[in-house]
């Protein structure tokens, strides 16, 4: 064998190799890798995506926390308020129902000194005429007695 032979033989098997990897080969692998490429590139957009999703998800919550603490502040506000007047309310009913009650006791106070004195008055009045009977006994008689009982109960 020819030496010049073998190494045309091996360059024309060499150049074959060369063309079917080129246009056998070449293109799937190359086809392959630009896919690989592709979705990982749709990979780190999605990625990004999220990591935006997520910030203005995060930024919606810290809003709504926002809110819901301004809400729940109002309603503490409003439920003090109110309880205020609760109390400001019960204690103008306490305060009133004190006077009524008051009112009512001065009543029943001057009630019971009227007919206190009524009462004594009666007694005193019993008793001057009886004191009075018994001074008249000794210095007149029966009918002239009668006579100023009458007088007396008459003025009385």
């Amino acid at each position: 064998m020819n030496i010049n032979l073998t190494l045309f033989a091996q360059a024309l098997a060499f150049a074959m190799l060369i063309w079917l990897i080129a246009t056998k080969v070449w293109p799937p692998l190359l086809q392959a890798i630009e896919e690989r490429q592709k979705k990982i590139a749709e990979g780190l957009a999605a990625a990004e995506r999220s990591q935006k999703d997520l910030a203005q998800a995060q930024d919606k919550v810290n809003e709504a926390l926002k809110e819901a603490r301004a809400k729940a502040n109002e309603i503490i506000a409003q439920a003090e308020a109110r309880a205020a007047q609760i109390v400001d309310a019960a204690k103008q009913e306490a305060i009133a129902e004190g006077q009524r009650q008051k009112a009512l006791a001065e009543s029943e106070i001057e009630a019971s000194t009227f007919r206190a004195k009524e009462t004594l008055r009666r007694e005193v009045g019993s008793l001057a005429v009886a004191g009075a009977e018994k001074l008249i006994r000794r210095e007149i008689d029966a009918k002239a007695h009668a006579a100023l009982i009458d007088e007396l109960a008459a003025q009385i």
